[in-house]
């Protein structure tokens, strides 16, 4: 199940609090700045550091061009 449109406005990066890309398709929260992704899991952000992993730039351009994607914070 995705993340609602709700939660997507209240998330940020736990690290540097900027905004993360949602990819549903991957269940994942990108950080493009850090260059790192969190898992959602069972439609929970894993927005641990620790549990984070780095990114490969293929990977990267992947979350892009997924017409899905969305940044999270308010909606302009």
């Amino acid at each position: 199940m995705a993340l609602t449109s709700f939660l997507l406005d209240l998330l940020e990066d736990p690290v540097d609090h900027g905004a993360l890309l949602y990819v549903p398709s991957k269940d994942v929260l990108y950080n493009p700045r850090l260059r790192v992704a969190y898992q959602v899991r069972d439609s929970i952000p894993v927005l641990l550091p620790d549990e984070s992993r780095s990114v490969s730039a293929e990977e990267e351009r992947s979350f892009h061009d997924d017409a899905q994607a969305r940044y999270t914070g308010p909606a302009d």
